[in-house]
């Protein structure tokens, strides 16, 4: 069985959508090699959407508007057209019913920065952007609960689709620096190291998810959220969830042959905030 890689892409501030970056030249890289070896569509978890009670939504809006973003000119990103999946979200609401599931779409959500900064920075010419579908997170922030949504849609791999989660290794906007950004528009500025907590956290995130295959990955993946500074890098569950998306996608038994997760890019912002990127897989299996 062959399956396309998987991404997790630390999104970071609104800011990643108007600065050059590793992290962005990264997500252009992954962006060209999926239109390379003909991605079918994406799939993508992003951190700024929850649903409430047990109750996991699906983008079915056709024209979805895109909500603004702070210190990012419009030029950046107002003009550019989303191409939303109307069929895939509608598989994607039968998968995740199959797998028990209360699963359903909504017809009025509009796109926020999370998912169409990595589309822009991925495809900064719209006319090759691959139909994209957007899948919400639960509000309840269930570990166990959205490795389970990212094992429901990995069937969707084999035939092409491209899962991302859209998220954050480390993200906690309470323990940031913004002056530099506020004062200076420079997000990037590091007036001092990074806080030992900050470090820890994103030291584990990356040993996680670069040392463990299958049901192992999914099993420590879970376990991050019981880590002694993961509240620090977590003031909240939201941009964490991403993570587990994706280790519900990437942690099969059947994966265990696969390529491990790989650290393909990183910045730091903010002095606090780790936008690491990881990829699992590789698009060279799907060919072959």
């Amino acid at each position: 069985m062959v399956l396309a890689p998987v991404h997790l892409f630390s999104h970071g501030s609104t800011m990643m959508l108007g600065e050059p970056s590793e992290a962005a030249d990264y997500w252009k890289k992954a962006g060209d090699e999926a239109l390379a070896n003909g991605v079918k569509g994406i799939v993508m978890m992003g951190a700024h959407w929850d649903a409430p009670h047990d109750r996991i939504e699906v983008a079915t809006n056709p024209k979805p508007a895109k909500s603004p973003v702070a210190y990012v000119h419009p030029s950046k990103y107002a003009d550019y057209p989303l191409n939303p999946d109307l069929p895939t979200a509608n598989r994607c609401i039968n998968l995740l019913k199959k797998n028990g599931f209360e699963a359903g779409g909504n017809d009025t959500f509009d796109w926020i920065h999370d998912t169409y900064l990595i589309i822009i920075r991925m495809f900064p010419d719209p006319a090759t952007c691959p139909p994209t579908t957007l899948i919400s997170m639960n509000a309840r922030f269930d570990p166990h609960y959205h490795v389970k949504v990212g094992a429901a849609l990995r069937p969707l791999r084999e035939e092409g689709y491209l899962l991302i989660g859209s998220g954050g290794a480390v993200h906690n906007l309470y323990r940031n620096y913004w002056l530099p950004m506020l004062r200076y528009s420079d997000n990037f500025a590091q007036v001092t190291p990074p806080e030992p907590w900050a470090l820890e956290f994103r030291q584990a995130v990356e040993d996680v998810l670069t040392h463990n295959r299958g049901p192992a990955l999914r099993r420590a993946a879970t376990r991050l959220m019981k880590h002694a500074q993961y509240r620090d890098a977590h003031a909240t569950d939201d941009h964490f969830m991403a993570v587990l998306f994706v280790a519900g996608a990437v942690g099969d038994e059947a994966d265990e042959k696969e390529e491990g997760g790989r650290l393909t890019a990183e910045t730091w912002e903010l002095t606090n905030m780790c936008n690491s990127q990881f990829t699992f897989g590789n698009w060279q299996a799907v060919k072959a």
